[in-house]
């Protein structure tokens, strides 16, 4: 035996001797779990339990794949696009069309430039532009939003995003509305309870308990936008697709809303390997009915449509992989 073979096979005798003396398991050694963090978004919103529930379900085989899993919140989409950009997160939840002006660098990620190292691993659920008003603002259609006191989303959120979209199809400045503000996603019900806004616009997953709050707390409605604007902005933006906010989700709103939507998508980069893109996908697709229960947003997830549905971006080979081993269509 060699000089350094035998002082390992003594460091390798006197280790197994110690644990055992110690009462220490010899999996003690192993090595830690990998952190791995998914960006979300608000509280109330359906992006902050949707991602505890896709780490809870990883977590729960964590002694298989060494993957720890938590949340964060976020001021939205587009924060959220930035973080995978700056390499602070490796998971994110991203509305479908700002996926897709990240990945080619469109809107506002003009400056910034495209993304073509983002990767998907799986989309969610419809997400549908909401407008919320009070019932005493004598908001009746789309176009009595003017000269009114309107939030528009907080920097960096999805709605804000699609909301300045909708002003330019109409021709509207932030000058035609007597107040523009960007309060964060749970602030909005509150203000428009309290009368400091008019209307307030979000991107949500139905039902959402910010717009439940803003009915069932004070009279509010929600609006619908008319079919010429909807049909205008799905011609420019195919990204988007028509939606309905069924009636009966909300206080005093028993018919169905028209709308525009777009869809939840949970994103990585280039940069994650495919064994844990893998695990992250089996973690979700092997669950999906405990994935369902985690938010009723969630309901009725199909996975054949969440390898396309809303995907703009390449899937990410350790995801793609999963999908062929199961037969699931891409």
């Amino acid at each position: 035996m060699s000089c350094m073979r035998f002082f390992s096979v003594r460091l390798t005798n006197a280790l197994t001797w110690m644990c055992l003396t110690l009462g220490i398991s010899s999996s003690a050694f192993a090595a830690a779990p990998v952190n791995l963090t998914i960006s979300t978004g608000s509280v109330s919103g359906v992006y902050y339990p949707a991602g505890g529930a896709i780490c809870r379900l990883l977590n729960k085989s964590q002694k298989q794949h060494q993957l720890r899993c938590s949340v964060t919140t976020s001021e939205g989409s587009i924060a959220n696009i930035q973080k995978l950009r700056n390499n602070e997160v490796p998971l994110a939840i991203v509305q479908s069309d700002i996926e897709q002006h990240a990945f080619t660098g469109a809107t506002e990620f003009a400056q910034s430039g495209p993304m073509p190292q983002l990767r998907a691993l799986f989309s969610l659920y419809s997400e549908a532009f909401t407008l919320v008003v009070r019932e005493d603002s004598h908001i009746s259609q789309l176009s009595d939003l003017v000269s009114k006191r309107v939030d528009i989303g907080n920097p960096g959120s999805g709605e804000r995003a699609t909301m300045e979209l909708l002003m330019q199809q109409l021709n509207w400045k932030q000058t035609d509305f007597s107040q523009i503000s960007g309060l964060h996603a749970d602030e909005r019900a509150q203000a428009l309870c309290d009368n400091q806004i008019d209307a307030f616009v979000y991107v949500a997953g139905h039902p959402n308990g910010a717009i439940r709050e803003a009915t069932n707390s004070c009279d509010a409605k929600l609006l619908p936008l008319p079919p010429e604007q909807i049909a205008s902005i799905l011609k420019a933006h195919p990204e988007y697709s028509a939606a309905t906010i069924p009636g009966g989700l909300y206080r005093d709103n028993d018919t169905d809303t028209a709308t525009i939507g777009v869809t939840a998508t949970l994103l990585t980069t280039d940069k994650l390997d495919d064994e844990t893109a893998y695990q992250v996908v089996k973690a979700a697709m092997e669950n999906l009915e405990q994935l369902e229960r985690s938010h009723p947003a969630l309901k009725g997830l199909n996975p054949e449509n969440m390898t396309h549905v809303g995907l703009t971006v390449p899937l990410h080979p350790g995801a793609a992989r999963y999908y062929r081993e199961h037969n699931i269509k891409m």
